[in-house]
């Protein structure tokens, strides 16, 4: 039963590295946008081709992500508990 956790374990380090990459692409305007400064002068605008692409398999990694940690915690509380 260990080892179905070491797995949970590696695919969450896995998950957590795409997930950071996947959020970082998305970011506009560099580095100044994630720290707050708004480079597009508040106008919006609609997600279109691979931005909203990428948009849209970001929620489903965070999606992924959420689920397996709830996984890991009641399977580690399962190993414990015994």
């Amino acid at each position: 039963m260990e080892a179905y956790q070491d797995y949970f374990n590696i695919a969450l380090i896995i998950l957590s590295v795409v997930l950071t990459v996947a959020i970082l692409l998305q970011a506009h305007g560099g580095m100044g946008s994630a720290f707050g400064g708004d480079t597009t002068g508040g106008q919006y605008k609609t997600r279109r081709g691979l931005e909203k692409t990428l948009f849209q398999v970001t929620i489903g990694f965070a999606a992924a992500f959420f689920v397996l940690v709830i996984v890991n915690v009641f399977l580690l509380g399962k190993i414990v508990g015994q």
